[in-house]
Formats: structure tokens, C-alpha cells, sequence
């Protein structure tokens, strides 16, 4: 097991938004490890008002160059609007500062790649926020799939069904290809297929489907995928921000057992049902909580203090920990560019297949492929906006 340091990691929280107050949280619930001690938004009277609510002794700034000119730090978490991730990340690295990035981590496959080029040439990492990977059932299944008990992977499902109204798109960049960089499969279920991809690996081929069924976005508020991955097995993925009965499911048919998992924004050990296939009872035990393995930075299994207890919810608290174990032990921190890269991939392929009609193939997406430079790849079948789902921006 790694040891903490003897002084707190230092770290700051960039943009403070609804989402930075789960990373504020997580760094205070692993104090003394780690300490935020700056917190950087253009509207300083809301930066204020956050500084006081989680750390009142940080020291507040406007800018993002001030900050890394000022502060000595170890991390530097990224909550701004998508659009602006890859340059400030951009900005930490080149200051020597690793960057923590809210998802998507890029608006497009080409400027992820830049982004993945500065931490190759800084030596800086660049890491994307996809914290399900880190809780404690994920941990364990994976460790199962590394021994062979459960056989091999066959079928999957993976659903994020959830519901936005209209009003959720007032904000300025929310809904838009060129600010939020897509819909549901870039902004919502863009973590439970990150699970799904840590868990079932590679993927080879998926042919997808997207739709604007009736919120007033210019992105896809539905958006569907059938996907066949390198060790065969098939998967079917559905992102939605139209569905009442709001859940975020995950199934997964293995030769020797089902293993599922049913939640909303983060799930504990309660969440999953383990069923071993007749003649494979025995397993059962196998996945009881245990509190000797947790993930390495890619998702496979070993010693370490991160891990949450089965009674904790998936959250931004057990990555931060994984990256505290990481930067302690002097290794790269998950999810690091080029794994977050492989996710990001993805969701250029399902819109590339739904909008060109046919399936993507991974590693496909290349060269001067439109998508490789937007989501949208110029291809959008509902542009220009409908007059009736327009709406006051």
C-alpha cells in the first residue's frame, strides 16, 4: 500500500460551476492528503462565494495565467464549459501543472490529439474525470475478467437514459456542436460507455444511430450504437436525455455469469447483481466486497488505498484518491490522454456511422476526416434548426 506525503498535494479547482463542487468535496473528504488551496473563475464574486463555502483560506483569482504564475500546485482540476478544457489544460501543462479535465475532454478527436502531444512533450499529465472506473464493484469485476473465472465476454447493454428539459439548455453552451461538442453521447452517457470500455476493452466496429427527437439543441438528444468488440463479443449503447424513468444500467453476459449494475449518478455495491451461470455457483463468493485490490491506471487490479468501500458511491473522491496513490508512488495517474483518447474515439464513431448511414470501424477516423476535426463532421441531417424547436439564446 502507498503512503501519503508528508505535506498536502496541492491543487486548485478551475471554473466553479455546479460540477466543481463534487471536486471541491472530494478533495476535502481526503484531507490532509491533499489541500485546495486556489480556485480560479471569470466571475470572481462566484469564485469568492465558492472559496468560502468549501476552502475559505484559498486564494481566489480571475485569471487562469495568474494562477499558475502564483501558485506552486500538483494539480490543477479543470470545471470550465467544454470548449475551453484543451486550452487551459494546455496552459497547466506547459506550466509543469498535471491537469485534471471534466469531461469531454475535448471537443473533437483532432484537439485531443494536440492535447495528447503537450503531455507527451511536457512529460505533464493530462487526465480526463471518468470516475465510475474507480468504484469498488467495477474494480472487482474487472480483476475477475483478468483471473478467466468468468469466461469470456459475449453480450452487453449499456443505457444512460436520462431527462433534460428545455430549461437545462438555457445556458449559452450548453447544446451546441461547436461549444459543448455534442449531445448525451458526449456530455451524459459518455461515462457509463467509458465503464463499458474499461471493462470489455478494445472495441473493433459499431454502427450507431442519432436523433433529435425534441429538445430545442442544436445536438442529438437520443443517440444509439451496436458495437463488436476485438474479443467478439457484442454490445448494444444508448444515450438519451428524453427518458421520464430516469437510470443509468449496465449488463454484461460473460460464459460463466451475468454481472449488472442499475443506478443513477453514481452506484454503490448495492447497485450490482451478480448471477453465476448454472453450474458456475461457486462463483458467487468470488464477488463478495474485498478490500485487497483496486485499479491501476488503465483499469486492471492492485494494492492500493484508493479503492471506495462498498457502501460509497462511484465518485470524483475515489479517482482523486487513485491520482494521489499514482503521483505518490511516482507513476501516471488514470485516465491518462491516451485511454481517454480511446473513449473520445467512440463517440466520434457513433456519430460518424449515424450520420454517414454506415458502420466505423476504430482506428477508422484519421487523416482529413471531418470528424476528426468535429463531432458533427459538417454532417448534421436536422441543419439548420427547425423554426419550431428554436429557442431564445
Amino acid at each position: 500500500m502507498t503512503t501519503a506525503t508528508a505535506n498536502p498535494r496541492r491543487v486548485a479547482i478551475i471554473g466553479t460551476g455546479a460540477i466543481a463542487h463534487a471536486h471541491a468535496q472530494a478533495v476535502n473528504a481526503l484531507a490532509p492528503r491533499v489541500e485546495l488551496v486556489a480556485v480560479v473563475d471569470v466571475d470572481l464574486g462566484r469564485a469568492r462565494t465558492f472559496a468560502r463555502q468549501h476552502a475559505p483560506s484559498a486564494a481566489v483569482y480571475g485569471d487562469v495565467d495568474d494562477l499558475l504564475a502564483a501558485e506552486p500546485l500538483d494539480l490543477a482540476h479543470v470545471c470550465t464549459p467544454p470548449k475551453t478544457h484543451v486550452p487551459i489544460a494546455t496552459a497547466a501543462l506547459r506550466a509543469g501543472v498535471p491537469a485534471l479535465i471534466e469531461k469531454p475532454t475535448a471537443l473533437s478527436l483532432a484537439e485531443m490529439d494536440a492535447l495528447v502531444a503537450v503531455s507527451e512533450a511536457t512529460g505533464v499529465p493530462a487526465l480526463t474525470v471518468f470516475q465510475h472506473r474507480f468504484g469498488a464493484a467495477a474494480v472487482r469485476l474487472r480483476r475477475l475478467i483478468a483471473s478467466g473465472a468468468l469466461g469470456r465476454p459475449l453480450v452487453a447493454t449499456c443505457e444512460t437514459l436520462w431527462h433534460r428539459g428545455p430549461e437545462y439548455f438555457d445556458l449559452p453552451w450548453r447544446g451546441r456542436w461547436e461549444v459543448e461538442g455534442g449531445g448525451p453521447t458526449m456530455g451524459h452517457g459518455i461515462h457509463q460507455f467509458d465503464l463499458l470500455l474499461s471493462v470489455l476493452g478494445p472495441w473493433r466496429r459499431l454502427s450507431a444511430f442519432a436523433a433529435r427527437q425534441s429538445l430545442p439543441t442544436d445536438t442529438e438528444d437520443v443517440s444509439m450504437a451496436v458495437v463488436e468488440f476485438d474479443s467478439g463479443a457484442l454490445a448494444t449503447v444508448v444515450n438519451s436525455i428524453v427518458s421520464a424513468r430516469q437510470t443509468s444500467r449496465l449488463r454484461f453476459d460473460f460464459e460463466h455469469a451475468t454481472v449488472e449494475v442499475e443506478h443513477l449518478y453514481g452506484y454503490t455495491d448495492a447497485d450490482w447483481t451478480f448471477t453465476p451461470a448454472p453450474g458456475h455457483e461457486h462463483l458467487a463468493a468470488s464477488w463478495a466486497p474485498d478490500a485487497d485490490h483496486a485499479a491501476t491506471a488503465d483499469g486492471a487490479a492492485a494494492a492500493t488505498t484508493a479503492e471506495a468501500g462498498p457502501g460509497e458511491p462511484s465518485g470524483h473522491r475515489d479517482q482523486l484518491a487513485a491520482i494521489l496513490d499514482a503521483l505518490d508512488a511516482g507513476e501516471t495517474p488514470a485516465v491518462d490522454a491516451h485511454a481517454a483518447r480511446r473513449t473520445l474515439e467512440f463517440a466520434a464513431a457513433t456519430y460518424a456511422s449515424a450520420f454517414r448511414g454506415r458502420p466505423v470501424a476504430a482506428g477508422e477516423i484519421i487523416g482529413d476526416d471531418p470528424f476528426l476535426r468535429s463531432m458533427d463532421g459538417g454532417a448534421v441531417p436536422w441543419h439548420p434548426i427547425k423554426p419550431s424547436l428554436e429557442v431564445a439564446r
